[in-house]
């Protein structure tokens, strides 16, 4: 019988940490958080120092009796849950139920040893390595995690009902997530604010007594800056500077070394799997996860072949330095290598004492273990394992030269300057190269008349005082000239990439944080994500008007920054988490009173519109719904009813638009006319309905593009006799099967089942999870 029981979260990662160990262990897993604050209340007891209510998820009562169970028959308990707050959190909640006294005999409390081990990769090394130096549960961690909790669900269960009662109903609110849709907010507000301004370039095509040809682009003009307004000013200096002599005045030539960046933290992960695989920091989180607790890789099992992916630190340890300089020697020769391994700092104290993301060994390249993985999962290694591997190298060098000519006989100072760079040594670049956010560069007006010094240009060989001529070439405003128009271009819109480097820069929420704010925001229809980039919808923009006047210091960056270091400040131990939480509480308390009295869009009558009603001639008044504005009919009240709805959008000079409604076609005929069946939106959402309406009032559910496991019919979204949204087959009542959660029309990684489904929660928002219990998969948020 097994002496010792380790409990891990997921199943995934029990199956890996089995595989190293012998018959004295088992290993259980919790399938994540066991206690939670209660989802019918508040949960937390203000008055009496905060204290939360812990009760047990449901679902979990099952998981946790049998680790109770097993707990009383073995010797030695090691809670192994994730090496961070939650992870610690949950260590807590299991140490305190397998605490009570053993049934049948068994081993005794007293007898029982109850440790905590932290795996920062599963491998056989760092996990037998981790048993035999065992800790106790660090409650500075607890508490931080355990005020955090008690932070969010205050602010999400008071802020929510205040948004139910002053906007509508369904609404929600979140202390991180609705700053990060006041930013997007604001943003939209500086692009329609925004006015774009014509300026000018003027490009020579020059050509010396060496090939090849080289562009120079207007740099000044007597000394200032060329800023060109208009094309009268563009012509005038062509016209200037046409047919004259041009001379090379100076050439500088400098020696640029270019210093490998870090290995990756969470964030810096997120953004450039964002940039590079346009994966969302959610499927990057899931994808890491799955990494780190460990894939089947052949012959050798499960293998976990990341680090933990939660990180805020770049170290890593002395043996994977050396193992990467290894592979360098290897790969590259001894001219690649530094001198000693390279060492990276942190800009501020981390906040979680982990190395950064890595691969589990440096020797496992990413084209070795292609064939087991996915697709997706692949590049995310290959990104990780290249970083880390460049990272240990040498640093890049190059010559950057810059030439400035200037025409002869001219009656003003004109320079023309051209940028070249060579790259005499790769170094770390011939692994990676980070990527760019090319949207803020494209913002300056000299964005295009600089050259990158990553990518290679070259120019010929110039010396001081030689004469250039200038090269005819097509699509000239002139024989050796080009005058072109530009704009200015407004502040981008976010994406994953830019949201995230700002909530970091800002210091909104942690790392760890970011995948489930961004996803939050989405899945509450705060925020659309329209070709990439995150636009506030018509409810995000009315929600966070009436947050900014009625809770102006939760909306405030600064304020939500100061509390992220409060926090940070309880899980290094220097400050008790009750006096944090009260220290937020307490401003929030007040501006909550405030905003009681503040009209919200429940408490503003908007007066009817100039749209008369097309069924009953009515002047049409606007209401707020769930998807936002639309134009509804006053005689909704009457008996007969008039429901005729519209929606509209209101042009810049106040008058109303009506949008018209577009209903989708479909290739299905009705079966009672034989009409063609469009997609309609009602109330509920989306449906199928015959277009002979309102002769034929035919109707069915939309498909979800999920088979039914039974009978292969189609999974549709239902309600039932009390209004209850179920997913249900669309061949009943011949196939009964039916489930309240909605499908997603993928399989589970881990046991294989035909779909996942969503759970939804007010707090947690919307998971995607494996619908099989015993499974527990959860995709990370």
């Amino acid at each position: 019988m097994a002496k010792s029981l380790i409990i891990v979260e997921s199943p995934a990662k029990a199956r890996t940490i089995t595989k190293y160990l012998g018959r004295g262990y088992t290993v259980m897993a919790s399938i994540g958080h066991v206690k939670d604050l209660p989802t019918s209340k508040l949960g937390v007891d203000i008055d009496h120092d905060f204290e939360p209510q812990y009760v047990t998820i449901k679902g979990k009562a099952k998981v946790l009796a049998e680790i109770k169970k097993k707990a009383q028959e073995v010797d030695t308990v090691y809670l192994a849950p994730d090496p961070d707050r939650e992870g610690e959190a949950i260590a807590w909640h299991i140490a305190q139920e397998i605490g009570g006294k053993p049934k049948g005999g068994k081993a005794k409390d007293s007898d029982r040893k109850v440790y905590r081990v932290l795996f920062n990769e599963i491998t056989e090394s760092a996990i037998k390595r981790a048993l035999q130096s065992p800790g106790q549960i660090d409650l500075n961690l607890v508490n931080a995690q355990q005020a955090r909790r008690v932070l969010d669900r205050i602010v999400g269960y008071q802020g929510s009902q205040l948004l139910w009662k002053k906007v509508r109903r369904g609404l929600s609110m979140g202390r991180v997530q609705s700053v990060a849709v006041k930013l997007i907010c604001d943003r939209e507000r500086e692009r329609d604010a925004f006015r774009a301004e014509e300026y000018w370039s003027i490009t020579a095509v020059l050509a010396g007594a060496n090939p090849p040809p080289f562009e120079a682009k207007l740099h000044s003009v007597n000394g200032r800056d060329a800023e060109i307004a208009s094309a009268q000013e563009a012509a005038r200096l062509v016209a200037a500077v046409q047919d004259k002599d041009f001379v090379v005045q100076s050439i500088e030539r400098k020696e640029k070394r270019r210093n490998p960046v870090a290995p990756f933290i969470t964030s810096r992960l997120q953004q450039e799997a964002a940039r590079k695989l346009r994966f969302t920091p959610k499927k990057t989180m899931t994808l890491a996860q799955q990494l780190y607790e460990g894939l089947e890789i052949g012959k050798e099992g499960p293998v976990g072949l990341i680090t933990y992916m939660r990180t805020d630190s770049p170290r890593i340890s002395t043996e994977a330095a050396e193992e990467a300089r290894q592979v360098v020697r290897e790969r590259f020769g001894n001219e690649y290598l530094p001198a000693t391994p390279n060492v990276y700092k942190t800009q501020k104290a981390a906040q979680e004492a982990h190395e950064a993301v890595r691969p589990t060994s440096a020797h496992r390249d990413p084209e070795s273990i292609k064939q087991f993985l996915e697709k997706d999962q692949y590049q995310l290694y290959k990104l990780i394992w290249n970083r880390f591997i460049a990272s240990q190298m040498a640093p890049a060098v190059l010559e950057v030269t810059r030439v400035d000519s200037v025409p002869q006989g001219t009656s003003e100072a004109y320079v023309f300057r051209a940028n070249g760079t060579v790259v005499k040594f790769p170094g770390h670049t011939a692994v990676y190269l980070e990527g760019k956010d090319a949207e803020l560069a494209a913002q300056s007006r000299k964005a295009d008349q600089e050259t990158d010094d990553e990518s290679e240009r070259r120019l010929p060989s110039l010396t001081e005082g030689e004469r250039l001529r200038f090269v005819s070439q097509e699509g000239q405003t002139v024989p050796g000239l080009t005058s072109k128009q530009h704009f200015t271009q407004p502040p981008p819109r976010y994406n994953e990439a830019l949201l995230i480097r700002e909530l970091e820069e800002k210091g909104i929420g942690r790392p760890s944080t970011y995948a489930s704010i961004i996803s939050t925001i989405q899945d509450r229809k705060y925020v659309d994500k329209v070709e990439g980039r995150f636009v506030p919808t018509e409810t995000g923009k009315t929600v966070n008007d009436f947050l900014v006047k009625g809770l102006p210091d939760i909306l405030n960056a600064d304020f939500t920054s100061l509390m992220e270091k409060e926090l940070d400040e309880v899980e290094e131990g220097e400050k008790p988490w009750v006096t944090a939480v009260r220290d937020f509480y307490h401003p929030f308390s007040k501006d909550m009173e405030k905003a009681k009295d503040i009209p919200g869009p429940k408490d503003t009558v908007e007066p009817p519109t100039d749209v008369p009603c097309e069924k009953c001639g009515r002047m049409m008044e606007i209401k707020w719904g769930r998807n936002g504005k639309f134009l509804a009919c006053p005689g909704y009240k009457d008996d007969p009813p008039c429901k005729n709805t519209q929606n509209f959008e209101k042009l810049p000079d106040g008058t109303i638009k009506i949008v018209a409604k577009q209903d989708m076609t479909t290739d299905q005929k009705c079966e009672k006319c034989g009409s063609p069946m469009v997609i309609k939106t009602g109330r509920f959402g989306k449906f199928i309905a015959c277009s002979a309406y309102p002769e034929c009032k035919t109707t069915k559910p939309l498909p979800l593009g999920v088979k039914c496991p039974q009978d292969g019919g189609d999974l549709a979204q239902k309600r039932s006799k009390k209004g209850r949204t179920f997913f249900a087959c669309s061949n009943y009542p011949k196939c009964e099967f039916a489930i309240w959660d909605r499908p997603v029309n993928k399989p589970c990684p881990s046991c294989k089942a035909p779909f996942l489904v969503e759970k939804s929660s007010k707090q947690a928002g919307v998971t995607v999870q494996c619908r099989n219990e015993d499974c527990g998969y959860r995709e990370a948020s």
